[in-house]
């Protein structure tokens, strides 16, 4: 038997399964801004109360990415994935068979534990091997769920109701889970990995003061529930604005969501195939510069074919931004402690995906959806400004570049 070979086999189809998931990851959320105007519909909803959705399943994906770094040493990443699709597929279930709003507001807070188990769970795991390329692929693929999210519900809408694309949703994430389960099995169990292993702490953030690695820390967590809290905030209500503000029919609106998040993946996916990768410090510049500039055209809004552009291009240059900056995190303080703070960052970009969005919802309930591009422009603002402190704590040298794999 070639052991080599198996192995790289193995290691092939966790990655193909990591890619996935990120898929899965997406879906929901290219789905729910999309969906919402049907759902509210059905369930007679005001336009505000997405933000409910939003904000709860937040509660459930903070309070799991707080110890997603002791699962993972205690499960195993396939074991913690296939738990996440078991409850994903749950969530989903109550979604679709939902005989009033408010069962679709219990069942968020499954689909909230799951997308934070999933994506903690992996941003953690492929940071900390160094492997930038399955790195930005992997939110390439996120990318691509979130694309397909708006063509899927808008098909289920024109052919009748909402509900079966999220019946969908939970046979392929069961499906999902059960692959993680095999990958599993394959694996066995996993090998401890305990602080003493990893060795002593030789990075220079061991030589900060408490104060200073703490503002530090502070700093990147706002920095991540910001970024979010836009990215999101956006796609989920382009739908909504499109719809209700600039006049659009359904078929339209399905489009111009699938052009902001088609944007999102398109440049991820170009980030990781280029031969030279650009450094994450850059990438991070350029695209929240970028996302400035867009955000603007946004709430400017010269005419339809424009403001729709300026989503285009507010996806495209959120693109890299969060990729860049998980990476960036062991560069700024090594790897003993990103492992934890990395999961804290993928919470408050949970939190910040949910609470902004909710936040948006509140200020268009009481203004109208106009107010979505004042908005945009304002979370823009505000993640230059917390990235330029970041950058001022913590200056992130550039890295090697890593070898590709």
């Amino acid at each position: 038997m070639n052991t080599a070979a198996d192995s790289r086999a193995t290691s092939r189809r966790s990655d193909l399964l990591s890619l996935g998931s990120f898929v899965m990851l997406g879906l929901p959320d290219g789905m729910l801004g999309t969906a919402w105007p049907a759902m509210r519909g059905t369930f007679g909803a005001p336009v505000g109360d997405l933000g409910l959705i939003l904000l709860i399943a937040t509660a459930g994906s903070v309070l799991v990415t707080t110890f997603v770094g002791r699962l993972i040493q205690r499960l195993g990443v396939p074991a913690l994935l296939a738990a996440a699709g078991t409850v994903a597929g749950l969530g989903y279930a109550g979604f679709a068979l939902a005989p009033g709003f408010w069962l679709v507001l219990a069942a968020s807070v499954l689909t909230g534990a799951s997308a934070g188990l999933l994506d903690a769970g992996l941003n953690t795991a492929v940071a900390l091997t160094g492997r930038a390329r399955l790195l930005n692929l992997l939110h390439g693929f996120y990318g691509v769920g979130t694309a397909l999210g708006p063509l899927v519900i808008t098909a289920a809408i024109l052919t009748g109701s909402w509900r079966p694309a999220y019946l969908a949703l939970l046979v392929i994430d069961l499906v999902v889970a059960a692959a993680w389960l095999r990958q599993r099995q394959r694996l066995g169990a996993p090998p401890a990995r305990t602080e003493q292993a990893a060795g002593p702490d030789t990075h220079p953030s061991g030589q900060w003061s408490r104060r200073r690695y703490r503002g530090v820390v502070a700093a990147g967590l706002t920095v991540f529930f910001v970024y979010t809290g836009l990215e999101v905030g956006a796609g989920q209500w382009e739908a909504s604005f499109c719809r209700g503000h600039l006049n659009m029919s359904a078929g339209a609106t399905g489009l111009a969501v699938f052009g902001y998040w088609g944007a999102l993946t398109a440049v991820r996916i170009g980030l990781a195939v280029l031969p030279r990768p650009i450094r994450p410090q850059a990438v991070v510049s350029w695209g929240i510069g970028t996302a400035v500039l867009a955000a603007a055209v946004i709430w400017w809004q010269p005419d339809v074919a424009v403001t729709l552009l300026g989503f285009v291009v507010l996806g495209g240059a959120l693109a890299g931004v969060f990729p860049a900056l998980i990476s960036l995190t062991p560069v700024r303080l090594g790897d003993q402690r990103a492992q934890h703070v990395i999961s804290w960052q993928i919470g408050a970009a949970a939190a910040g995906g949910a609470g902004v969005s909710a936040i948006i919802g509140l200020l268009i309930g009481a203004t109208s959806l106009a107010a979505l591009g004042p908005a945009v422009t304002v979370l823009a603002v505000l993640l230059l400004s917390a990235e330029l402190v970041l950058r001022k704590l913590a200056p992130a040298a550039p890295p090697s570049p890593p070898a590709a794999r």
